[in-house]
Parts: structure tokens; sequence; C-alpha cells
């Protein structure tokens, strides 16, 4: 993990749908209180959006990283 999950209670409190609840919820919920608070402008909110979207990014590369390892591990059954 990132290290930027946000609690159940957070999420349920800025009403994080469950299928956005992942490694980078914490960064999420003041992404959509930009956003509501700038009616949704795509000029705003730049930093929050960047930080959100870069630690979705991590959190691919480490899943692809582990799928790799699973795979070296298992002798490349998997595909």
């Amino acid at each position: 993990m990132s290290g930027h999950a946000a609690s159940k209670e957070a999420c349920e409190a800025a009403q994080v749908d469950p299928a956005w609840r992942d490694a980078c919820s914490a960064l999420l919920i003041p992404l959509n209180e930009c956003r509501r608070k700038n009616f949704f402008l795509p000029w705003r909110c730049e930093h929050e959006r960047h930080a959100y979207e870069k630690c979705q990014y991590k959190d691919y590369v480490r899943r692809v990283k582990a799928m790799e390892q699973r795979r070296e591990q298992n002798g490349g059954a998997d595909e």
C-alpha cells in the first residue's frame, strides 16, 4: 500500500463510492472537496489532481511488479 488509504469512516463521511476506496483514497477526499467547491472547473485543483493521479500510477506500478513476481514464482504458468 502507498500509505494514503483513508479510514472507512472518513470515506463514508466524504461520500466516497466504495469502488474508489483504495490505497489513494486519502488523496481523493480533498480532491473531491476542491472539485465541488470550484464547480468541477478543470483548471482548478490541479495540485490535488496531480497528487491523486501520481498515487494511482504508483499503485498500478506496484501491482504490475507484484504480478510479475507471482508469474516468475509460478514459472509463467498463468499465461
